[in-house]
């Protein structure tokens, strides 16, 4: 039986704020960014980011300070709760071992498998979500505002599987992802141009999706990674 949706946005938020927490390695004592910052980077409501915080708290891993702000708790080795990501030592072993083209594999492995079950169980607003981010990677004025709604487009459709283990599963995918040196990526400009390929890509995701057309849909994601690769790689 699924979880009812507002228990698994719930725990799909306090994935992300601990996502979050992980990629930018916030130590004990480091101060969040503004709440009105963190629903900009999040793609989230202010409502959900507040009950995100709240179970972080009541966990430890954050406390607050009235007037000063939301800081990492120093109690780091406390034991994470079930279902959290990736432990830092874990993390680094892999992002050591791991190459650049075998982390591609891997997301060539589960993203268009994610993309198929989106388009079989998403909601009209997961599939908003996926819209939204869009629409913020059209509008963003640097290649790094870009990026992050590039991840929070790819994380709506693994949130659209309506299946909190897939949802994992992709978390640690893309927490090592985000961990793997892949080198200097040259860019020609400031920020993704007009006819950036990753723009009607991710339309056409996002349309098969919208269609319930599990098949195109992971036919699109599955072009769309192949696309990705040649650029990091010069082939597919």
């Amino acid at each position: 039986m699924l979880m009812r949706r507002e228990s698994l946005e719930d725990v799909e938020a306090v994935s992300r704020l601990r996502a979050y927490v992980a990629e930018k390695g916030l130590k004990p004592g480091a101060r969040l960014p503004a709440e009105r910052e963190l629903t900009d980077q999040l793609g989230m409501t202010r409502n959900t980011l507040r009950k995100a915080l709240e179970s972080l708290e009541r966990e430890g891993a954050i406390w607050r300070h009235v007037g000063k702000g939301t800081f990492i708790s120093a109690q780091s080795d406390a034991p994470e709760p079930t279902g959290a990501l990736l432990g830092g030592n874990l993390l680094n072993r892999i992002s050591q071992q791991i190459t650049p083209f075998r982390m591609m594999r891997a997301r060539f492995t589960i993203e268009p498998a994610l993309a198929k079950e989106a388009a079989i169980n998403a909601s009209s607003g997961a599939i908003g979500n996926m819209m939204a981010a869009i629409e913020r990677m059209r509008a963003a004025t640097s290649w790094q505002a870009y990026e992050i709604q590039d991840d929070n487009f790819h994380r709506a459709i693994a949130e659209a599987s309506d299946n909190l283990l897939l949802l994992t599963l992709f978390d640690q995918l893309n927490q090592v992802r985000r961990a793997v040196a892949w080198g200097n990526v040259t860019r020609q400009s400031v920020k993704p141009p007009a006819d950036h390929s990753s723009f009607l890509e991710h339309e056409g995701i996002a349309a098969a999706i919208g269609a319930r057309d599990p098949r195109a849909a992971y036919e699109a994601m599955s072009n769309h990674l192949h696309s990705v690769s040649k650029r990091l790689f010069g082939g597919g």
